[in-house]
């Protein structure tokens, strides 16, 4: 299945067209994506794992990796450190981001392949597909939708499964 996020804030899921949250940053050439700059890199990005917060919702139906989020769970957003980009236990020495917030925005998130393979300093960490914010206000970078709107594509999810970026 391909995904698809528009710049004007549409997103497409198959057949039905829906709404989403980017980065406040606007749309930007992945090449040219900087750590902090609030902006969502352009491209094709495989769906790797869900994490979701097993104390507010059952474990998503999908045939994508997934497991339950912990309340050390981490995200290394510091470009100097080995870990940048990747998992890690909190507390940790360097800077990085709590998977398991007060709001609800990651009570689903799907890890993006972006900067993964293997990560660049300074290109951009923590660029997830999560859950809106009320009113699909702007992310930080990452792609956001409804919650029941993630349930359905996670339903439908599998290991080609892309999210597109454009930019209209």
């Amino acid at each position: 299945m391909r995904l698809q996020a528009f710049s004007d804030n549409r997103f497409v899921i198959g057949e039905r067209e829906t709404r989403c949250a980017l980065g406040k940053g606007g749309v930007i050439a992945a090449e040219d994506k900087c750590e902090g700059d609030g902006a969502t890199p352009l491209g094709v990005w495989r769906l790797r794992r869900v994490l979701y917060r097993a104390d507010r919702l059952e474990r998503p139906q999908t045939a994508l990796p997934c497991r339950a989020t912990r309340a050390d769970d981490g995200w290394c957003d510091a470009a100097s450190d080995p870990a940048y980009n990747r998992p890690v236990r909190l507390p940790y020495p360097a800077s990085a981001e709590t998977l398991t917030r007060e709001d609800p925005l990651y009570d689903i998130i799907v890890v993006l392949a972006h900067n993964d393979a293997p990560p660049q300093p300074e290109q951009g960490s923590a660029i997830f597909f999560h859950l809106e914010k009320e009113y699909y206000k702007p992310t930080l970078g990452c792609v956001a939708i409804a919650r029941d709107d993630m349930l359905e594509v996670l339903r439908r999810a599998d290991a080609a499964t892309t999210l597109e970026i454009l930019k209209n």
